[in-house]
C-alpha cells in the first residue's frame, strides 16, 4: 500500500498538492485527524479494493493539538506495517502566507478573537515542527504559482519509482533568497559572470553562447568537478539511509547565467548515474 501524507502550514498549497495526487490516481482525503490514520490505512488494506491502495491525506493544524503530538509515533507504526509512506511538507515565508490570507479573506485555523493572523502563522510553525522533522520532501511555495506548484509536485512524485532517490538541481538568485527546501546549497557567485558581456546579458545559462563562454573558464570547470566529486561521494550515503528526495540548490547573483548552466551540466552528468534527475530554474 502507498500512503502520502500532505502537511504544512495553512496557505502553503496543501489542497493543490492533494488535487495533484488525486489526478495521479490516489484516493484523496482532506483534514484527517492524525489518530485516525492507522484505522484508515488498516481498513483500506483489509478491503483489498484497488482504489484504496494509494491514499493521499492531509493532516495539519486543524487537528486537535493532542492528536498532532501523536504524529511521530503514528509514522513509526505505519513504517513497521509494510506501508510505503511519504510525508510531504509545504511551507512559505510568513509574509507570503500573510498576503495570501489577506488576499483571499480566509480565516486561519488558529486565529480567533484573541489570536491575530500574524500570531497564528507563527504559532502554526511551532505546532507543526514535528511534522517538518519527519518530512521526506519539503517544498517552499513562496515564489510558486499554483500551476508551478502542480507541475513540481507532479514531476517529483510521478517520476520517482519506489525505493529510488529523486534528485533535483535548482538554480536560484541569492538576491531573492536561498530556497528553504534545499538540502544542499552551492554558491557559484565567485565564477566569471556572463552578465558583464553585453552580447550575453539577455541570454540564460541554457543558451549555447553562454554555455560556450562558461566552458572556456577554468574556474567553472574546477567548480563543476568539485561539486560532482562531492555528490559522487555522498549521494550513495543518502541512498543507503533510504532518503527519497534530495534538492541541490546552486545560486548566483541573478539566477540567470552561472547557476543555470551549472545545474544543467550537473543534471546531464547525474542522469547517467541515477534514474530520477530533475532540473528547475527558479528565476527563469
Amino acid at each position: 500500500m502507498k500512503l502520502v501524507i500532505i502537511t504544512g502550514r495553512s496557505g502553503a498549497g496543501k489542497s493543490t498538492a492533494l488535487h495533484v495526487l488525486e489526478d495521479l490516481g490516489f484516493f484523496a482525503i482532506d483534514n484527517v485527524p492524525a489518530e485516525l490514520i492507522p484505522d484508515i490505512t488498516h481498513k483500506a488494506i483489509e478491503s483489498n479494493e484497488p482504489d484504496y491502495q494509494r491514499l493521499a491525506i492531509i493532516v495539519d493544524a486543524r487537528n486537535i493539538t493532542h492528536t498532532l503530538d501523536q504524529f511521530p509515533e503514528i509514522v513509526r507504526q505505519l513504517e513497521q506495517q509494510n506501508i510505503s509512506l511519504e510525508v510531504i511538507y509545504l511551507d512559505a515565508d510568513d509574509s507570503v502566507l500573510l498576503h495570501r490570507f489577506s488576499e483571499t479573506r480566509r480565516k486561519h485555523p488558529l486565529s480567533n478573537n484573541d489570536v491575530i493572523l500574524t500570531e497564528a502563522i507563527a504559532e502554526e510553525r511551532i505546532l507543526l515542527e514535528p511534522f517538518l522533522q519527519l518530512a521526506d520532501l519539503t517544498i517552499d511555495t513562496s515564489q510558486l504559482t499554483i500551476h508551478q506548484l502542480r507541475d513540481l509536485i507532479s514531476t517529483r512524485l510521478a517520476s520517482r519509482k519506489e525505493g529510488q532517490l529523486a534528485l533535483l538541481f535548482q538554480s536560484f538568485a541569492f538576491k531573492k533568497g536561498i530556497p528553504s527546501d534545499a538540502d544542499m546549497v552551492f554558491d557559484v557567485r565567485c565564477l566569471p559572470n556572463p552578465y558583464w558581456n553585453v552580447a550575453l546579458r539577455t541570454l540564460t545559462g541554457k543558451d549555447e553562447k553562454v554555455a560556450e563562454y562558461l566552458r572556456q573558464q577554468l574556474d567553472v570547470t574546477e567548480m563543476l568537478n568539485d561539486i560532482r566529486s562531492f555528490l559522487d561521494k555522498w549521494l550513495p550515503r543518502f541512498i543507503d539511509t533510504n532518503r527519497s528526495y534530495i534538492t541541490v540548490a546552486i545560486g548566483c547573483t541573478g539566477g540567470q547565467h552561472r547557476s543555470v548552466f551549472c545545474c544543467e551540466q550537473l543534471a546531464k552528468y547525474f542522469t547517467d548515474e541515477l534514474p530520477n534527475v530533475l532540473v528547475r530554474h527558479r528565476e527563469l
